[in-house]
């Protein structure tokens, strides 16, 4: 349920204009969505990447020098700042506190929040994964970040949560693995991690490759059936996240798994934009 919406503050609209300055700085493709969703929902969804992109900073950022033992003291003080913030409705961190007046106003519980900050904490001390932790992994770092953007859309109804909540997972479960198969040199040779569970980057072939692409796929298609069934404020630009990912998804597939070992694929910005141009268009016919 929505809780009743109080007034802006110049506090308020601060913290807005930084989590809009975050998502611009950290992500074109996801810049580029924002910017179709509805002025409702525009800057609710922009306060959720922002602390996403914090508490990711927080464990990854490679130019920060800090000691593991620090990097956790930052991501449980965070932590701890969101829940705290949530009860009272205010925080002195800018982001937190777009971040909390949009949990509090569309329901955005521990249920959600808890399995973030989990899956943030795995990232300090485990390096390799199986099947189980895998799988909490991408829940808690990717679905949940999915359901938090769905609370947005349905303006915090539960019933409408409820009916498309499995393909919000979906869709945030295949962004989570396009990003660890595009990211694999960095994530293997840089931060010594192997996400996905049983695979040895030495003998990393094609095969092994497209059965991946097959899953995330397999994602993407259940997803793209939930996003016909979005609020019209929202689905355009779900619509184009879930392009570029698709995209992405077939390029990584057109590459030899030799070569994602040393380079990372994109898309190019000229794709991007007929992306936008074909999602744009896709809702005109309506």
């Amino acid at each position: 349920m929505t809780a009743p919406v109080p007034p802006l503050t110049d506090f308020d609209r601060a913290a807005r204009r930084t989590a809009a300055a975050v998502v611009d700085t950290y992500s074109t493709s996801f810049g580029w969505a924002c910017r179709l969703l509805g002025p409702s929902v525009r800057d609710h969804v922009r306060a959720v990447y922002a602390l996403v992109r914090v508490a990711d900073e927080i464990v990854d950022d490679v130019a920060a020098d800090l000691t593991v033992a620090e990097r956790d003291e930052l991501l449980t003080g965070l932590e701890e700042e969101v829940s705290s913030a949530t009860k009272r409705g205010y925080s002195h961190h800018l982001v937190v506190h777009g971040f909390v007046r949009t949990a509090r106003q569309f329901g955005i519980g521990a249920d959600l929040v808890d399995p973030f900050f989990a899956s943030m904490r795995t990232d300090l001390s485990v390096t390799e994964h199986d099947a189980e932790s895998f799988a909490r992994y991408v829940h808690g770092s990717a679905e949940v970040v999915g359901l938090m953007c769905l609370r947005i859309f349905v303006d915090g109804a539960d019933g409408a949560y409820a009916r498309r909540a499995a393909g919000a997972a979906r869709l945030g479960a295949a962004f989570q693995k396009v990003n660890f198969l595009r990211d694999l040199a960095d994530d293997v040779d840089v931060r010594g991690r192997r996400y996905f569970p049983g695979l040895d980057p030495a003998a990393f072939d094609d095969a092994t490759k497209d059965r991946l692409l097959d899953d995330i796929e397999a994602d993407l298609a259940v997803a793209q059936r939930a996003i016909r069934d979005l609020p019209r404020s929202s689905r355009v630009a779900v619509q184009l996240a879930h392009d570029l990912f698709a995209e992405l998804a077939r390029r990584l597939r057109d590459t030899p798994a030799a070569a994602l070992r040393h380079e990372r694929v994109r898309v190019p910005d000229p794709v991007k934009a007929r992306l936008v141009a074909r999602a744009l268009a896709r809702e005109a016919v309506r």
